[in-house]
């Protein structure tokens, strides 16, 4: 009876790689096991094609004879092509799942010890140096390799010996049904090796605690919520393994003058009556110093005018934000008799014919009033 072809067997295409073929056997391989299928004689055969099928193809060399030859390959006798380069390995099952779950259950080689922490600074910037950008230096608590053991964490004159439990691979293997599960050693705690005799500075841990100061360039453009990531400036690892990061995570502190959202910078400009009616020019505080704002006549209160250029250069590089100045037209306080005699006169060459024509808003308000309450009594 002619033998089905390998590749239909899996049902992947001949120019498939060695992980769609462990892909396919896994999923194949989970629905044929004789453990899942007692007593099923098919299920036993179909599983049997299939790891045949899996050791052939995931073999360089006997793939490659497979793909000139085909079946023919490996008819001369058990021991398979008749060179004697290959040979029928009879792999059991559980050692060619552990191949194929290798990444699930974690390979056979000892952990490495464990990365140091990241650690994270908090920072308050004036906005002044958000904008300008700042050097700054701080004082973390930290952990640092131990001077007496070099972070071996065992007594001068001894070194740490490999873990009896796991014979040094940091992991040991228990056996589930048809699986072979990895597990981190509970001796050595995946390290591969133990301490007998700890070092009386560290006690065996080969860190200790110290506080250190950096020096923190802060680029100009920075903005709340932002932070700055100083590779390999957090917490040595365990037993000489790499540092973490520090992360610098920045606020800043309100400003009396400008709120900044994204690029733009607002401030409030209060003008007095006269200036909102006649015009003129006025000086207004930047980042870089005064400059001046020419306010035409009539204007309102709430009215924005956009100085370009004058905000904060982004730190991303994508241009210069914006002054926006918000004019609040201020009614004067503290006023002598001959200015208060001054404004009645005001006040009475707006009540006369030409009146509405200085107030239309007011004019339009007060009618819309009117016609609300004549609505309402009708």
């Amino acid at each position: 009876m002619a033998k089905s072809d390998f590749y239909e067997i899996l049902g992947i295409s001949k120019s498939a790689d060695e992980r769609e073929i462990k892909k396919a056997y896994k999923r194949l391989a989970m629905k044929y096991h004789p453990d899942r299928n007692p007593g099923d004689k098919n299920a036993e055969a179909k599983f049997k094609e299939i790891k045949e099928a899996y050791e052939i193809l995931t073999d360089a060399q006997k793939r490659a004879a497979y793909d000139q030859y085909g079946h023919r390959a490996f008819e001369q006798g058990s021991s398979g092509f008749s060179n004697g380069n290959f040979t029928n390995t009879n792999t059991d099952f559980s050692d060619i799942f552990g191949d194929v779950f290798g990444d699930i259950f974690g390979s056979g080689r000892r952990q490495r010890a464990s990365r140091g922490t990241d650690l994270r600074y908090d920072i308050e910037l004036s906005l002044e140096e958000a904008v300008c950008g700042v050097t700054k230096e701080i004082r973390i608590p930290s952990l640092e390799e131990c001077k007496v053991c070099h972070g071996s964490g065992a007594k001068i004159g001894t070194q740490p010996q490999t873990c009896k439990t796991c014979q040094g691979n940091g992991q040991i293997q228990m056996r589930q049904g048809f699986f072979t599960v990895q597990q981190t050693c509970p001796t050595c705690h995946g390290r591969g090796s133990v301490i007998k005799d700890s070092c009386a500075s560290c006690h065996g841990r080969g860190r200790i605690e110290s506080t250190k100061t950096l020096s923190i360039k802060i680029p100009a453009g920075i903005d709340s919520g932002d932070r700055v990531r100083l590779s390999g400036k957090g917490e040595i690892g365990e037993h000489g393994s790499a540092a973490g990061d520090l992360y610098v995570q920045v606020s800043i502190k309100k400003h009396p003058i400008f709120n900044r959202e994204a690029n733009n910078l607002y401030c409030e400009v209060p003008i007095n009556f006269s200036m909102a009616a006649l015009g003129g020019e006025i000086e207004v505080p930047t980042l870089g110093g005064r400059v001046k704002l020419r306010i035409p006549s009539e204007t309102q209160t709430g009215k924005l005018f956009r100085m370009r250029g004058k905000g904060v250069k982004s730190i991303r590089g994508s241009g210069i934000g914006d002054l926006l100045c918000r004019v609040v037209v201020e009614t004067p306080v503290n006023l002598n008799e001959k200015q208060k005699t001054i404004l009645r006169e005001l006040a009475e060459s707006f009540n006369g014919p030409t009146g509405e024509k200085n107030s239309p808003r007011s004019k339009n308000f007060f009618e819309g009033v009117k016609k609300f309450f004549d609505d309402l009594t009708r």
